[in-house]
């Protein structure tokens, strides 16, 4: 068995056929162990770091940061035993040009890929979710486009691959440079900095190169980026929503590619608004009472240290009315209706990364504390931009909370699988007839958006109307409904 080792970029799952390597996390002649960390890779539903399947020594990288990778693509060579003296060949040949070393026929001929089944890394993947359900963004669901590779200066042609070689042609390897830890760039241009510094800095015409970064290991952080915009617009402390000035060429036009989150969404968002026949109703609704709730909630010994807001009561009235009506959460799979006993329930979250919905599994099953505890999970972690794919598959209902950018309400578009989705906005003093007087009230209007397929005008209208009755007064309704 060869000690020479081809890691493949693996399936990372939910119909992704392809992923654009960010950054590397090791380097050419380093010694590595099993699950460490290699590399980290950007799909169009998230940022996920890939360990190592074998440990041993770094002998080739074959695609640089920045490349867009489809699956099954080797991406690093691995020595597993880099203790038993050198290799019988060289691994690598220097190019003519002495800058870019090239595999030999005879060391490729030596490595082993790893098998089809091997591309499956554990705790990277979600196993299959519960009904099928594959949409994990807003509008999302399987890819339906065939993947591009971008293409690649200097790749190895697959006729310049020698007939006896016994792996499949194999991209020229490079030896990404190691980045100083003052977070300069090497002469290549790499530098420690997580994806959204990296965004911003693009945004705010800042190189990083240029930049010395205060992090851990000398990373550049938002605020390196940002004082060395100098004079650039200010973003907003918080990894959400946040809005830089374009940057204008000559013709006063700026052109931003489409890909990734934004690309993805458009397809779907698109397909689902042409194939669901959505249907969405209104109900304003008097929340002073839930309010009130919120504050004896917090003021509670036991709930001092929970990050308690009114998106926890309305996804408890969701969950709830949910089984009053279970119809609700269903999938409409042409020949049949899927009705779901679990609620997979996702929450919308604007990231840099674009606005991606992870869910809370099983979250029908929890009791308020622990819902109250897996929101605010859930929040921190989207907006450190760790959400796992297996994070945001398998929803089956969502709630976008609008009311945080200031916003009454909505019509939001169903994600491809699920048939309802629920806009709750902004909680304002309003005058509101109270008990025969006109009063100030807090208020607030929700949206439901839902399939007609599956859910009538009745049906959709008794959904929302419980939803409504819970925050009109939710002590009386846990009371009575639990």
């Amino acid at each position: 068995m060869s000690r020479i080792k081809t890691f493949n970029l693996p399936d990372l799952g939910e119909g992704l056929t392809e992923g654009e390597i960010l950054a590397w996390l090791v380097e050419v002649g380093d010694t590595i162990e099993l699950n460490q960390p290699i590399v980290e890779v950007e799909t169009a539903k998230a940022a996920v770091e890939i360990p190592a399947k074998w440990a041993g020594q770094v002998q080739a990288i074959f695609h640089p940061q920045g490349t867009t990778v489809e699956v099954g693509a080797p991406i690093i060579a691995i020595d597993t035993d880099p203790g038993a003296g050198p290799l019988e060949s060289p691994s690598t040949t220097a190019t003519p040009s002495g800058d870019l070393p090239t595999p030999s026929a005879a060391s490729l001929a030596a490595v082993e890929v790893a098998p089809a089944e091997g591309m499956v890394e554990p705790g990277l993947i979600g196993g299959a979710a519960p009904g099928g359900r594959t949409a994990v963004l807003v509008g999302y669901g399987p890819r339906t486009t065939a993947a591009k590779r971008r293409p690649r200066k200097g790749a190895v042609p697959a006729q310049a691959v020698a007939a006896p070689v016994a792996v499949p042609p194999t991209p020229q390897p490079v030896v990404p440079p190691v980045p100083q830890r003052n977070g300069h760039a090497t002469a290549a241009g790499a530098v420690l900095a997580k994806p959204p510094v990296r965004k911003l800095a693009k945004d705010l015409g800042v190189d990083l190169g240029t930049v010395t970064g205060s992090g851990p290991l000398g990373s550049i952080t938002r605020e390196d980026v940002q004082q060395a915009a100098s004079g650039a617009a200010v973003v907003a402390a918080e990894p959400i929503a946040t809005t830089t000035a374009p940057s204008f060429g000559a013709d006063r036009e700026q052109r931003i590619p489409v890909k990734g989150v934004r690309k993805l969404t458009a397809e779907n968002m698109s397909r689902s608004a042409f194939t669901a026949p959505h249907v969405t109703e209104f109900l304003t609704v008097d929340v002073t009472r839930a309010m009130k709730a919120l504050d004896r909630l917090r003021g509670r010994r036991e709930w001092r240290d929970v990050r308690v807001s009114p998106l926890l009561l309305v996804a408890k009235a969701v969950l709830l009315a949910v089984r009053r009506h279970p119809m609700v959460n269903s999938t409409w799979a042409g020949d049949e209706i899927v009705v779901k006993e679990y609620v997979n329930l996702g929450i919308a979250a604007a990231t840099e990364r674009g606005l991606i919905v992870p869910n809370i599994k099983d979250a029908g099953r929890l009791t308020l504390r622990e819902l109250a505890d897996a929101l605010t999970d859930l929040v921190q972690t989207a907006k450190s931009g760790r959400t796992s794919p297996a994070a945001m598959s398998g929803g089956t209902l969502t709630i976008t909370n609008v009311g945080v950018f200031g916003v009454d309400t909505g019509t939001p578009i169903l994600p491809p699988g699920e048939s309802a989705i629920l806009a709750f906005g902004a909680v304002r003093e309003m005058p509101w007839a109270h008990k025969g007087k006109v009063k100030v009230r807090q208020v607030t209007t929700l949206g439901l958006s839902f399939d007609h397929r599956i859910i009538d005008g009745e049906l959709g209208s008794k959904f929302l109307r419980d939803i409504g009755d819970f925050l009109a007064d939710p002590e009386a309704a846990l009371l009575a409904w639990t």
